[in-house]
């Protein structure tokens, strides 16, 4: 087992971008994914620490260290604290692009006409960490797109430093957000491209961990 020894650090599932003390901005992500790479991990001998956003309760095994996270700040935050000590580093997670600029301390009420949020970016995490990415480390990266799939993937592979990437699209069904099951593609930084079926997510993660060990 390539994995046992190494430290592994992975995201997983959403943030939630506070709007005002009982809203926020968010997205479908269930973390699923994330989870099952973690149990995959673990069971390679692997110590993860899992840098969980908000989702449901999912039973984790006690092995894996959880570090529980709301919004996109805390998750980086999080990230940076085990990123440098971590061998295997892969961002899974659902980051959010955006945050609310001035959050409300109070509920906003409805009032009459339109309502404008203003919107600001958020810290792109594996860009931040990729770019003090240290000899050895492998960082691998997710991109769910819906156009331009396998272009925008290789763009992301390239500008946030990553040793791969694995692509998911809209597009294919039973892939994405809440399902099971997951449909992808690993692009890596030699030029490979690699298309598995649809698969349970914990079959999916055992492929990722399988390739992942090739680049170790």
């Amino acid at each position: 087992m390539q994995l046992s020894g190494k430290k592994i650090l992975i995201t997983a599932g959403p943030t939630r971008e506070p709007i005002d003390p009982v809203r926020y901005i968010s997205n479908f992500s269930t973390g699923k994914m994330g989870i099952a790479l973690a149990e995959a991990c673990t069971a390679r001998g692997g110590t993860v620490t899992l840098v969980k956003g908000p989702t449901q309760a999912y039973s984790i095994s006690p092995a894996i260290s959880v570090v529980e996270v709301v919004s996109a700040a805390d998750m980086y935050t999080a990230c940076t604290q085990y990123f440098a000590a971590s061998d295997v580093i892969i961002f899974a997670a659902a980051v959010a692009d955006y945050t609310p600029k001035h959050p409300a301390t109070s509920k906003i009420k409805k009032q009459e006409g339109e309502f404008t949020l203003e919107l600001v970016k958020t810290k792109d995490i594996a860009y931040e960490l990729g770019r003090g990415k240290r000899e050895g480390q492998v960082c691998v990266g997710f991109a769910l797109e819906t156009d331009n799939e396998l272009a925008n993937a290789r763009s992301k592979l390239e500008k946030k430093n990553l040793d791969m990437i694995v692509l998911n699209s809209l597009k294919d069904a039973g892939a994405g957000f809440q399902h099971d099951t997951n449909k992808v593609t690993i692009v890596d930084k030699k030029g490979n491209v690699v298309t598995f079926d649809l698969k349970a997510k914990s079959d999916v993660a055992s492929d990722i961990l399988d390739y992942i060990e090739t680049q170790l």
